[in-house]
């Protein structure tokens, strides 16, 4: 099903879609689930072409509550080409030679053309045993393995309270255990806010409509089942605010560790505050920013200082994990780190030009950038996804970055080390392969 028809004799490019359901429930339903296995394969073939996807961990190196993280570079080159050879050509070379790795390519949607939220089998499953609510489509699945994300659940540090460690006790924190994991250590307005935060509201692809991809009529989706225990499981969907639906980029969850310290939400919305990224959510990620369709479905108007500012000041105090090899200042403690974590702080901020944007201690300018990648490729259609200029992105902080993989604001970039490579090629930075592992090994460290 394409969303947005191409353009036609009989079907004219359009931003809206259909208010009028085309067929009944039960034949969309057939249809699409008859569908589902072409779909996931065409998919899943063009992440075998682009990565490796194996279960190989780095060593010694896990997240917060323990969770291998994943080594070494996933992205795959073309036949006969090195990294280094790569980052000897210029722009142009590399594009003209079409020898821009696929893997540093937008990546698509599971299903581009049909997009909406999708939620990994983690997730699913924890909400189904805890509040029976189901997240299943019945036409797509999650596409990455689940050793390459976040470590679920992932525990919950709050900058009010830092001597409690994860107040989220190892839990996933749902509308059935809020109440008695956080009453006694927020103030009522803060609790008003995290039972809003994990309160089900109708969504474009889970409602009580015919047009809806849940099996059965859906309450809806909340904020904390892509943004888990206030970080990420890494759902994914489309961003609302472009069309046609080629050009719409794939959004892998962020974190809302430390949005205290920003001041620019949204990967490319740029709104200006966390009370704005809360309220107009339901008009951009929850109905793929159709205001039309969005009264069909469902839509739940917040009110600003009733709901969003409880909120928000939830929101607030989301802190990111310990890190105790930093400073006060955010930088490392010589006392503390390895030899190899302080060169790579050197390469951070000389040669590799990382900290250009991502200015200690919460490694965020705050501000936005435009890497120009498609310098580097030529346009191409991929899977419905349309390869083609990202625009300016935010930057986003880097405290913590080991618990957030993927990486880039569509998860192209599987590992710290594939992420190395981009910005190597990206920046024009010519790092040798020790200045590579030594800038990785103080990224693990943020």
């Amino acid at each position: 099903m394409n969303a947005y028809p191409p353009p036609g004799p009989d079907t004219p490019r359009t931003s809206y879609l259909p208010v009028v359901d085309k067929e009944p429930f039960a034949a969309l339903l057939a249809r699409m689930r008859a569908d589902k296995p072409a779909v996931m394969k065409r998919h899943q073939t063009l992440l075998e072409a682009r990565y490796d996807l194996a279960n190989r961990p780095a060593p010694g190196v896990t997240m917060s509550r323990g969770k291998p993280v994943q080594g070494g570079v996933r992205v795959k080159l073309e036949k006969g080409t090195t990294w280094e050879s790569l980052a000897a050509l210029t722009p142009d070379a590399i594009r003209d030679q079409g020898l821009w790795p696929q893997g540093f390519l937008p990546l698509p949607h599971p299903n581009q053309p049909e997009g909406g939220m999708v939620f990994p089998k983690l997730q699913i499953e924890e909400l189904k045993r805890q509040t029976g609510r189901d997240l299943t489509r019945f036409d797509l699945d999650f596409d990455i393995p689940d050793h390459l994300i976040s470590e679920f659940p992932p525990p919950m540090y709050l900058t009010t309270r830092p001597d409690l460690g994860d107040v989220s006790k190892g839990q996933l924190v749902t509308i059935d255990n809020f109440y008695e994991l956080f009453n006694g250590i927020l103030n009522p307005k803060q609790l008003e806010g995290l039972r809003l935060l994990v309160t089900p509201f109708p969504q474009m692809q889970f409602n009580a409509t015919a047009d809806r991809r849940s099996e059965k009529a859906s309450l809806g989706v909340a904020c904390f089942d892509c943004h888990a225990n206030g970080h990420t499981n890494n759902a994914t969907h489309l961003v609302g605010d472009i069309r046609p639906q080629e050009f719409r980029h794939r959004v892998d969850t962020p974190t809302l560790r430390g949005v205290n310290i920003q001041r620019l939400f949204g990967s490319q919305r740029a709104l200006k505050t966390v009370e704005d990224f809360t309220e107009f959510e339901q008009r951009a990620a929850y109905f793929d920013g159709d205001i039309v369709i969005a009264v069909k479905k469902g839509i739940n108007i917040l009110d600003r200082g009733h709901q969003v500012h409880p909120m928000a000041e939830f929101q607030e105090i989301l802190d990111f994990p310990p890190a105790p090899k930093l400073a006060l200042n955010g930088r490392l403690d010589p006392a503390k780190a390895t030899p190899e974590e302080l060169r790579g702080e050197q390469v951070f901020n000389g040669k590799g030009q990382c900290a250009t944007c991502h200015v200690a201690p919460y490694y965020t300018d705050n501000l936005m950038h435009n890497l120009r990648a498609e310098r580097f490729f030529k346009p191409v259609l991929i899977n419905g996804r349309m390869a083609t200029a990202d625009g300016p992105i935010k930057t986003f902080p880097l405290r913590g970055i080991k618990d957030s993989p993927p990486y880039l604001h569509d998860g192209r970039l599987l590992t710290l080390e594939d992420t190395v490579e981009f910005f190597n090629l990206v920046l024009g930075t010519k790092l040798t392969a020790q200045e590579k592992a030594d800038l990785t090994a103080f990224l693990r460290v943020l």
